[in-house]
C-alpha cells in the first residue's frame, strides 16, 4: 500500500463538511478570483451541490464570485463530456448515447411483459407494482456491475421449487427485456447509462487529465462506477479526493475487524481505501482540520467497534463528561410526544440568530408530524423527501375522479370528490360543497340508491323530504350536471381503451370538475407545487402510455395510482431558512448547528431489511448483490456524521401504536459504552426536561371537570306529543328527548348504509302485517308459501344485492314464518286479528298545556274467550324483562292498553284489554316465543298512565332539567346522544346526578 504523498484527504465528522471543503478551495485559490472557476467539484447528490454554493457564499462575505463547476456524481452532463473527448474519437463514440428511458415508460412496459408471462394470473394494476419493483431489480443489477446471464448460476437444481419459478419469470428481464429496450423504449436503463458515463468519464481523465483542478468531496465510494472515478481522480496529478470521516486512530487490529464487517460505519471507507491501495494513516487532513470534538469522536467510535472485538469494552479507559458536551438523548413516550419535543427543540433554536437545526430521521411518519408541530408557530419547514403527489390536495382530487367513475357514483366515492376543495363545476366552491351536503342529507344516508347518475335521479325523484320548496328541482339540476361532465370519462371507461385515451378524458373531467364561477378548472388544478408536480406526472404518463396496449375500465383507477406512487411534492416557497427535515442519505455532508436523529428504534433506524422478492440472501451473496449489512454500515456511517454536530439530540418513542419498541442497535451500544466508562445515565439528563417542556404545550393551567349537563328550555320550547316508544326514553335518558325535540338534533344514517338490525325488523314487521291484513280471517289453503312470498316483497331487491342479506336474514325469516303459521292455526279458531300497525292516540293534560300520547300497536286482536282485547309487539330484539315492565321503565304495552280502553285506536272499538303480550321473533332456536306480560292488564295501565302523568307535570315545570341517563342502572342500552351529553368526561370523573 501507498503510504505518503497523498492527495487524499478527510475531513473529520465533528466539522462542518462544506464549510471545510469551501475554506480549503479558498484558501488554495488565494486573492485570484478567477481560478476558483478553473475548479471541477464532484459530491455525492444535487442537495450537497447547493449546500456547498451556498457555503461559498457565506464565506465570501456576500461578495460576488466565480463558482466552481459542481456536479453530482450520479447526474455527470454527458453531453460536457463528448465536447472535451473530441480528440479522443473511442471515447466520443462511447458517449453516444440514447437517454435513459423514463421511469414510467420503464414501467408500463415491464407491466405489459409481466401480463404476457406465462402461468401468471395478475390484473394490470398488481403488474405495475410488479414491474416497479422489477425495474428496482434491475437498476441494482446494473449498480453493481453485473450480468442477467448470471441469475441461471445462483439457483441451482437442489433450490426449493418456487426459486425455481421466481427464474422463470426473471426472464422478463434476462431474455424479453433487453429487446424491449432496443425495439420499443428507444433507451436505455438509467443506471446502465450512468454507469457508462461515469466509466468514459474515468477513461478521458486516465487518457487525458482537466486542466483544471479536480476535486472529489463526500462520497464513499460505494458504488462501483464511482469507486473507479474516485481512484482515478486520486491518481490525477491535479486530482484531490476528500473523504468524510476517516477513523486514523483505530488500531489494527479493529481496522482489520472493519473490513470484514460490513454493518460498521467505515466499512465501505476501509474497502475504498483498499482499492486505492492507500494506508489510512497516509490520508491527510483537509486545510488542517482536527477533530473538534476529540471526546465524543472517541465515544461514537468506541459505541461503533466492530462486534468481533467488542471484549475491548472491559478494558476502556476512562471518559471525562466532556464527551457527552452537547450530546442528548430523549425518550418520548409515543411518537406524538416525540414530534412534539423535536419541534419545541427547533423552535428554540430559532432564538438565536443564525442558529441552524434539521431534523435527520427516516421515519416518514415522524417527519410529517414534526412539520405539522411546527405550524403552531407559523413555521413552514423544508422536507427533503417532500409529501407523496397521492396524498396531496391535487393527487387526491385525481384519484377520486376517477374512482367515482369506476364505482359509478357510488355516494362515499361522490361525497369524497364533491366535498373535495377543488371541486365546483362552474359554481362558487363553497356553494357546491353544500350542495353536495344537500343531496347527501336527503339520499344518499341510508340504504344506497341504485348504481349510476340515473339512480340517484331516480332516487331524488322518489324522495319526497326536502329542507326547502324547490331543492329537489335544484338538486336534480346539479346531479345532471355532474352526469354531464363525467359522461365522456364514463363512456371511455366502459369495456377497454387505450390508457392515453383513459388519461385524457380523466383529465378533461377532472379541469370541468374543478372550473369556478371566475376561474377556469386548469387554473385552478395545475397550480402550486402539487399542481405542478401533478401536471409533470400526467405529462410524464402521456408520454409513456403513447403506444400502450388498451386497459380494462375498471382497473384504470388502481393503475393510476400505482403508476403515480413514488412522485414527491416538494414546498419550494415559503420555507423557514434554518429549519429542516433530511432524510439520511439528504443529510449527507449536511452540517447545522443543532442536529436532532429522530426515530431511533430498531427496525426503523436503521431499517429493516426489506425481503427481496426475487432472491433470497444466499442467493443475491451468491450474485454478486450487496448484503443488507453493507446497506445498515451505510446508514450507520450517516448516523455517525451526524452525530458530529455542535449539538445532537437523539430521540425515540418507546411505544409506536402502542407496541413496545427496542431502541436502535446504536443507542444500545452507546448505553453500553457508557456504562463501562461511567458516565451512565448521563446522557438522558436533559431529555426529562424538554419532555416536560412539550408536555406542557398542552397542559391546561387547570383541569376543571366538567358537570353533566341540565339543561333547563322553557316550558313552550318543551315537546307536547311523544309516542309511547319515546315515553320510554323520556323517563331512561331524559336528555335524549331534549336533544331530538327540542334541540331538534337528529342522528344521520350512515352513508350508502348496509341493512342493519332495525331494517330487519321492519322487514319482519312488513311481511307479517301484509299477511294479517290479507287473510284476518280464514288463512289461505297454503299459508306459509304466502306468507314467504310477502317476505320476498318486503325484503325487496336487497335479497339479490345483499348476500348476507340472503345467507343469514333470509333463513332466519323462514324459520319465525313456520313458527308464525303454526301459531296462528291454534289461535284463529277463538282469536280474530281486528287492526295491524294501526295508529293510536290518547289525550293528557298538563300544566304546560294538552299533551298527546301516539303509538303504533304492532298488532290489536281480539280474544273470544277472554271477551276482551289482546295487544301484541313483534320484537326482533330482546323484549324488556318483567322487572322492568313492573317498575314502569318499559311502558310501552300498557301505555298502549291505557289507549286501547280510551277507544284511541282508529277503527279499534273502545274495551278491555285482556292480554297484552310480546312476541320474539328471533329466527334462532326457538325461532319464536310468545311472552305474555305478567300481572294484571288494568293495574299495569292505570299505573303507567299515572306515571306519565307525573313525568308532564313535573317537565311542565321549568326548573326540572332534561338530564342524561339519571338513573344509571335503568339507563338505555344505546343511545345517539351520549357524545353530546359529553358522558364519558362527567361518568368517568364521578359526577353526575340522580334523581
Amino acid at each position: 500500500m501507498r503510504a505518503g504523498g497523498t492527495n487524499v484527504h478527510t475531513i473529520p465528522a465533528g466539522a462542518p463538511f462544506v464549510d471545510t471543503l469551501a475554506a480549503g478551495i479558498l484558501a488554495r485559490v488565494g486573492d485570484d478570483p478567477l481560478e476558483l472557476a478553473a475548479y471541477t467539484v464532484l459530491l455525492p447528490t444535487p442537495r450537497a451541490c447547493r449546500s456547498l454554493r451556498e457555503a461559498f457564499l457565506r464565506l465570501s462575505g456576500g461578495r460576488p464570485m466565480l463558482l466552481p463547476r459542481l456536479s453530482p456524481l450520479g447526474s455527470v452532463d454527458a453531453d460536457a463530456l463528448a465536447l472535451t473527448s473530441e480528440s479522443l474519437p473511442s471515447l466520443h463514440d462511447a458517449l453516444d448515447l440514447p437517454e435513459a428511458v423514463s421511469p414510467l415508460k420503464r414501467q408500463l412496459l415491464l407491466a405489459k411483459a409481466v401480463l404476457a408471462a406465462p402461468d401468471l394470473a395478475v390484473t394490470l394494476p398488481q403488474a405495475a407494482r410488479l414491474a416497479a419493483d422489477l425495474g428496482r431489480f434491475v437498476d441494482e443489477v446494473h449498480t453493481e456491475r453485473l450480468r442477467f446471464d448470471g441469475l441461471h448460476a445462483v439457483v441451482p437444481e437442489d433450490y426449493a421449487a418456487h426459486w425455481q419459478e421466481t427464474l422463470k419469470f426473471l426472464r422478463i428481464i434476462t431474455e424479453h427485456w433487453p429487446l424491449i429496450l432496443q425495439q420499443e423504449a428507444g433507451g436505455i436503463d438509467p443506471a446502465a447509462r450512468r454507469n457508462t458515463v461515469l466509466e468514459t468519464l474515468a477513461a478521458l481523465w486516465a487518457a487525458a487529465p482537466p486542466p483544471g483542478p479536480v476535486i472529489a468531496a463526500g462520497d464513499t465510494g460505494s458504488i462501483p462506477a464511482t469507486a473507479d472515478l474516485l481512484a482515478v481522480i486520486a491518481g490525477l496529478p491535479n486530482g484531490t479526493l476528500v473523504l468524510p470521516g476517516i477513523d486514523q486512530d483505530s488500531d489494527d487490529a479493529t481496522w482489520d475487524a472493519i473490513r470484514a464487517d460490513e454493518a460498521h460505519p467505515q466499512h465501505a471507507l476501509a474497502r475504498l481505501l483498499d482499492k486505492l491501495r492507500l494506508d489510512r494513516r497516509a490520508v491527510r487532513p483537509w486545510n488542517c482540520t482536527a477533530e473538534p470534538r476529540p471526546a465524543r469522536s472517541c465515544l461514537l467510535a468506541e459505541a461503533m467497534r466492530p462486534a468481533a472485538t467488542t471484549e475491548g469494552w472491559r478494558s476502556l479507559e476512562a471518559l471525562g463528561p466532556e464527551a457527552l458536551d452537547g450530546l442528548t438523548r430523549i425518550d418520548a413516550a409515543n411518537p406524538e410526544e416525540e414530534a412534539a419535543v423535536i419541534a419545541l427543540l427547533m423552535r428554540q433554536a430559532l432564538e438565536t440568530p443564525e442558529r441552524r437545526a434539521a431534523l435527520v430521521t427516516l421515519d416518514r411518519g415522524l417527519a410529517r408530524r414534526v412539520a405539522m408541530a411546527l405550524k403552531r408557530w407559523n413555521i413552514i419547514v423544508d422536507d427533503s423527501s417532500g409529501r407523496p403527489l397521492a396524498d396531496t390536495a391535487v393527487g387526491t382530487y385525481l384519484r377520486l375522479a376517477a374512482q367515482l367513475v369506476a364505482t359509478r357514483a357510488h355516494p362515499l366515492a361522490l361525497l369524497a370528490l364533491t366535498k373535495h376543495p377543488l371541486s365546483a363545476a362552474g359554481q362558487d366552491a363553497h356553494d357546491f360543497r353544500a350542495t353536495a351536503r344537500a343531496l347527501e342529507r336527503t339520499v344518499l344516508r341510508g340504504p344506497r340508491p341504485a348504481e349510476g347518475f340515473d339512480g340517484l335521479l331516480t332516487a331524488l325523484k322518489a324522495t319526497q323530504y326536502f329542507e326547502f320548496d324547490g331543492q329537489q328541482a335544484f338538486l336534480i339540476d346539479w346531479v345532471e350536471r355532474l352526469r354531464t361532465l363525467a359522461a365522456p370519462f364514463a363512456a371511455a371507461m366502459q369495456g377497454k381503451a387505450p390508457l392515453k385515451d383513459l388519461v385524457d378524458a380523466h383529465v378533461a373531467f377532472a379541469e370541468d370538475l374543478a372550473r369556478s364561477a371566475d376561474e377556469s378548472g386548469a387554473e385552478r388544478l395545475w397550480r402550486h407545487d402539487d399542481g405542478e408536480e401533478a401536471a409533470r406526472f400526467i405529462h410524464d404518463l402521456r408520454q409513456a402510455a403513447d403506444g400502450f396496449s388498451d386497459v380494462p375500465g375498471p382497473e384504470y383507477p388502481a393503475l393510476f395510482e400505482a403508476l403515480m406512487a413514488g412522485r414527491e411534492v416538494r414546498v419550494r416557497f415559503g420555507l423557514h431558512p434554518r429549519l429542516a427535515i433530511f432524510g439520511p442519505m439528504e443529510a449527507r455532508l449536511q452540517h447545522h448547528d443543532l442536529m436532532i436523529l429522530g426515530g431511533l428504534n430498531e427496525g426503523t433506524w436503521p431499517a429493516d431489511p426489506t425481503a427481496d422478492p426475487w432472491m433470497s440472501r444466499p442467493m443475491r451473496k451468491a450474485f454478486g448483490l450487496p448484503s443488507p449489512e453493507f446497506k445498515i454500515g451505510l446508514t450507520a456511517h450517516d448516523f455517525v456524521q451526524a452525530c458530529g454536530a455542535e449539538t445532537v439530540v437523539l430521540t425515540r418513542a418507546e411505544r409506536v401504536d402502542g407496541t413496545p419498541t427496542v431502541p436502535s442497535r446504536w443507542l444500545l451500544r452507546l448505553e453500553t459504552v457508557l456504562k463501562a466508562v461511567n458516565l451512565d445515565g448521563r446522557l438522558d439528563a436533559q431529555g426529562e426536561l424538554w419532555l416536560a417542556w412539550a408536555r406542557q404545550l398542552d397542559e391546561p393551567d387547570r383541569v376543571q371537570p366538567v358537570s353533566p349537563p341540565e339543561p333547563r328550555p322553557p316550558v313552550a320550547a318543551r315537546p307536547r306529543k311523544l309516542s309511547v316508544t319515546k315515553v320510554e326514553t323520556w323517563m331512561r335518558d331524559p336528555y335524549a328527548i331534549y336533544a331530538q325535540y327540542v334541540l331538534r338534533l337528529n342522528v344521520l344514517d350512515p352513508i350508502a348504509a348496509d341493512p342493519g338490525a332495525a331494517d330487519r325488523g321492519q322487514f319482519i314487521h312488513q311481511a307479517l302485517d301484509d299477511f294479517v291484513r290479507a287473510y284476518p280471517g280464514v288463512l289461505p289453503p297454503d299459508p306459509l308459501n304466502e306468507l314467504l312470498r310477502m317476505g320476498r316483497a318486503a325484503f325487496g331487491p336487497l335479497l339479490e344485492t345483499h348476500p348476507d342479506v340472503w345467507a343469514f336474514w333470509w333463513p332466519r325469516f323462514q324459520r319465525i314464518a313456520e313458527w308464525f303459521i303454526t301459531v296462528e292455526r291454534e289461535r284463529r279458531p277463538t282469536v280474530r286479528p281486528l287492526a295491524t300497525e294501526v295508529k293510536g292516540q290518547l289525550e293528557l293534560s298538563g300544566p304546560g298545556g294538552p299533551f298527546l300520547l301516539t303509538c303504533k300497536a304492532d298488532r290489536i286482536d281480539r280474544d273470544g274467550r277472554a271477551q276482551g282485547l289482546v295487544l301484541i309487539d313483534y320484537k326482533t330484539g330482546t323484549p324488556p324483562s318483567a322487572r322492568e315492565i313492573e317498575l314502569g321503565f318499559a311502558p310501552q304495552l300498557p301505555l298502549e292498553v291505557a289507549i286501547a280502553e280510551a277507544g284511541g285506536f282508529e277503527g279499534v272499538p273502545a274495551g278491555p284489554v285482556a292480554e297484552i303480550a310480546f312476541w320474539r321473533l328471533s329466527g334462532g332456536n326457538p325461532a319464536g316465543e310468545e311472552r305474555p306480560v305478567k300481572g294484571d292488564v288494568a293495574t299495569l295501565a292505570s299505573d303507567a298512565r299515572a306515571g306519565l302523568e307525573a313525568l308532564i307535570h313535573a317537565f311542565d315545570d321549568e326548573r326540572t332539567p332534561y338530564r342524561s341517563c339519571p338513573r344509571p342502572s335503568m339507563a338505555p342500552r344505546y343511545t345517539d346522544y351520549a357524545h353530546l351529553a359529553r358522558v364519558q368526561e362527567w361518568s368517568a370523573g364521578g359526577g353526575g346526578g340522580g334523581e
